[in-house]
C-alpha cells in the first residue's frame, strides 16, 4: 500500500518456496512462540539465516520476491494454505492466524530496512541544496535553542509566531527574534512521557475585532496523579495569558495515570472544532463509545456540543464523538477547498510496531483499532490477525516499518509550484519529511524529501508561503526555502 521501494510488482513464489522448506508441518501452534522474531528463528532461520541473510533457502533480503507497494495477503495465504504443486504443505494447523500475521509484518520490516540501507536520503542544510522530484530547496534556521518544540502557530495580521514547548512554556517570536520571557499565566501541564503542551493554534477569525482567541491543547492534571487531554482558549495581553475559557475537559473518571497517546491537533471549520485523543494505552477502549480516548471529537469552537453529532442520543455514547477506533492521531488537517458538507479531514496516526496510518476521517466511522491493524505489538507479538473487516474503514495508506508519523500539512503556497496541494507528513522515528501526492482520495506517489536532521514534530505553512518544520532534536524551527 505504500511505495518505499520502486521495484516492479512481482510474484512471491521465490519467497514462499524458500520459506516452505523451513516450516515444520508437525509443530502444534501452542509450542510456537508468539513473538515474531522468535517465530522466525524457530521456523525459518535454519534455511534463511538468523538475520534473513540466506542459507540453503536463499536470502529474504534480496531479489524481487517482496513488493513493498503491495499488501501481505498473498504471503499469508500461501504460508497458511501451502503450494501443493511445489511440494509445500499448508501450515494453518501449525500457525494460527495471529502468528502468520506477525511473521508477515516482521518480514516486511526487515526487507524494507534492508532496501533502505542502500538508499541515500537528502540531508539539507543552509549551504546544501536538495533537488527533490518537484522542487529544489535548502533550509534556514528560524529559531534554535528550544526545549522540545511541539507546536507552532502564526498569528494572522501580525509578524508573530508562537511556539509551544513540551514542558508547558509558550514562546513568542517577534520580527524573527525569540523573546526572552515566555508568556506568563498559561495553564499548568503535566510534562511526562508523551504529555505536555501539545498545541497552540489561533482561531481562524483571530484578526477580527473582538476575537483574538488562541487555543491550547495539553495534558491536564487530574486527581491522584492522573492526566487527560484538555483544550482551553484565551488571549495574550502584555505578555500574559488572559480570558481563559474551558473548551474541552473529560470527566474525572476518564483521567488515567498513563503517560502516552494523548493525540490532539485541531481543525476548525464553520464554527466547529475537530480534535483527536489517542487511546491512552487502553487499546480496547478505542472501540468503546462511552470513553473519550481513541476518538475524533467535534464540538463548537466555544465548547458547546453540536446536536447533530453522529452519536448524540445513543445510550451510553459520548455526544462529542465524531469517529472512533483510532490509536493515536497526531497529524490532523483539512484539505484546502473543502468545507461544510464537503469537508475532508485527513489524519495520520501512530500504529504500534508497523501500521502507521494515513486516514480520511468519516462521520460516525469505525477505523478499527485494535480489532484490525497492519502492525504488531512492540514486543513482536500479534495485536490482531486482521488488517480489514467489513464495517471498519481501511487506511488510505499505511507505513511498515513505522515512521512514527507526526506533523501534517497541505501545501497551498506559490513558492514551490511543484508542491502545490501536496500533503507533507513528518516522521519522528525516521526523522523525515515525506511528500505525499494525492489523486482524489488515494495516494498516487510518495517521496522522502529529507531524512536524518532531527525528529520532526510539526509542519506548518507560513504566511510567506514557506514550509516551517519543528524539530525536537536539537530543538529548533527551520524553514524550507526555494533554491535557485
Amino acid at each position: 500500500m505504500f511505495a518505499l521501494s520502486r521495484r516492479p510488482r512481482t510474484a512471491h513464489t521465490t519467497l514462499i518456496l524458500a520459506l516452505a522448506t523451513a516450516l515444520p508441518s508437525a509443530a502444534p501452534a501452542q509450542e510456537l512462540s508468539r513473538n515474531a522474531q522468535e517465530l522466525y528463528v524457530q521456523l525459518c532461520a535454519a534455511c534463511h539465516g538468523r538475520n534473513l541473510e540466506g542459507g540453503s533457502g536463499g536470502s529474504l533480503l534480496e531479489g524481487g520476491w517482496f513488493n513493498a507497494a503491495g499488501d501481505d495477503t498473498q504471503l499469508e495465504k500461501i504460508i497458511t494454505q501451502g503450494l501443493p504443486e511445489a511440494g509445500m504443505p499448508g501450515f494453518g494447523d501449525a500457525l494460527d492466524a495471529p502468528r502468520v500475521r506477525a511473521l508477515a509484518v516482521y518480514l516486511r520490516e526487515r526487507f524494507v530496512r534492508a532496501q533502505e540501507r542502500g538508499t541515500t536520503f537528502h540531508r539539507p542544510a543552509e549551504n546544501v541544496t536538495v533537488r527533490s522530484e518537484a522542487a529544489a530547496f535548502r533550509t534556514e534556521t528560524v529559531v534554535e535553542g528550544l526545549n522540545i518544540p511541539w507546536s507552532l502557530a502564526f498569528l494572522p495580521g501580525t509578524s508573530d509566531m508562537l511556539i509551544a514547548e513540551r514542558d508547558g512554556r509558550l514562546l513568542l517570536v517577534r520580527d524573527g527574534k525569540l523573546q526572552p520571557e515566555p508568556i506568563a499565566g498559561t495553564p499548568r501541564v503535566v510534562a511526562r512521557g508523551q504529555g505536555g503542551l501539545m498545541v497552540v493554534q489561533p482561531h481562524p477569525d483571530y484578526a477580527a475585532p473582538g476575537n483574538g482567541w488562541l487555543y491550547l491543547a495539553f495534558s491536564d492534571p487530574g486527581p491522584g496523579d492522573t492526566t487527560m487531554t484538555a483544550i482551553v482558549r484565551g488571549r495574550i495581553r502584555d505578555g500574559r495569558w488572559t480570558d481563559e475559557q474551558q473548551i474541552y475537559r473529560a470527566a474525572p473518571e476518564h483521567y488515567t495515570r498513563a503517560g502516552h497517546h494523548f493525540g490532539v491537533r485541531l481543525v476548525f471549520d464553520q464554527g466547529y472544532l475537530f480534535f483527536g485523543i489517542g487511546d491512552r494505552g487502553q487499546q480496547h477502549e478505542a472501540q468503546d463509545l462511552g470513553r473519550p480516548n481513541g476518538k475524533m471529537h467535534r464540538i463548537h469552537d466555544d465548547g458547546r456540543i453540536p446536536d447533530d453529532n453522529p452519536f448524540v442520543g445513543r445510550p451510553g455514547a459520548l455526544p462529542t464523538i465524531w469517529s472512533y477506533g483510532h490509536r493515536n492521531p497526531q497529524g490532523i488537517v483539512a484539505r484546502p477547498g473543502t468545507t461544510g458538507e464537503s469537508l475532508q479531514i485527513w489524519l495520520t496516526e501512530h500504529g504500534p510496531r508497523g501500521g502507521d496510518e494515513l486516514n480520511l476521517v468519516q462521520r460516525g466511522a469505525n477505523f478499527g483499532w485494535p480489532v484490525v491493524t497492519h502492525g504488531i505489538n512492540y514486543s513482536g507479538t500479534p495485536v490482531s490477525a486482521e488488517t480489514s473487516r467489513p464495517g471498519m474503514v481501511d487506511p488510505v495508506v499505511f507505513w511498515t516499518p513505522s515512521i512514527a508519523v507526526c506533523g501534517l500539512e497541505f501545501y497551498t503556497g506559490d513558492r514551490f509550484p511543484g508542491w502545490k496541494n501536496n500533503l507533507f507528513v513528518g516522521g519522528l522515528r525516521q526523522e523525515e519529511v515525506r511528500r505525499v501526492v494525492l489523486e482524489g482520495d488515494r495516494v498516487k506517489s510518495q517521496e522522502v524529501i529529507f531524512r536524518g536532521i532531527g525528529r520532526v514534530r510539526t509542519i506548518h505553512q507560513g504566511p510567506d508561503g514557506l514550509l516551517y518544520v519543528g524539530l525536537e532534536t536539537p530543538g529548533r524551527v527551520i524553514r524550507l526555502v526555494p533554491a535557485e
